[in-house]
């Protein structure tokens, strides 16, 4: 079985560093609670993760498929509970595309391999929490 590992150090007050595949992220909190906003909150990462593991997977995916697009954004909104401790309940990824004349049923077909077949992060997350999707094209 194959591992992953991230290092994280405390810095001071409520920052943190982060080495991630040979990468350095600063992690903080916000003012209001000690921080000094210097860096991203991990469960905003959380969203980061699913945003990024789908689309990479959608965008090999289309390049095999040899769908040429203009633009690809990959939005990710999460519901968090009130009470502590804060966690999502809920998660949304909106697949929103440029071109001209795409092939919807291609993006579809994209989609749901990432989603069903390929994204560790949402099969992971799916275990806990419900994931919807949707996509948008834009015409351009």
């Amino acid at each position: 079985m194959a591992k992953e590992q991230v290092k994280v150090k405390w810095l001071e007050n409520m920052a943190f560093s982060a080495e991630v595949n040979g990468h350095e992220i600063i992690l903080d909190a916000a003012e209001k609670v000690g921080g000094e906003n210097s860096g991203p909150r991990p469960k905003p990462l959380m969203l980061t993760a699913l945003a990024g593991c789908t689309g990479m997977d959608v965008v090999s995916i289309l390049k095999k498929m040899r769908v040429e697009l203009d633009g690809f954004n990959v939005i990710v909104e999460g519901d968090l509970t009130e009470d502590h401790p804060k966690q999502f309940t809920q998660m949304h990824v909106i697949y929103e595309f440029t071109g001209k004349n795409l092939p919807e049923e291609k993006l579809q077909k994209a989609v749901n391999l990432s989603e069903e077949r390929y994204c560790g992060v949402s099969a992971t997350y799916r275990k806990a929490i419900g994931l919807t999707s949707e996509i948008k094209i834009i015409e351009n």
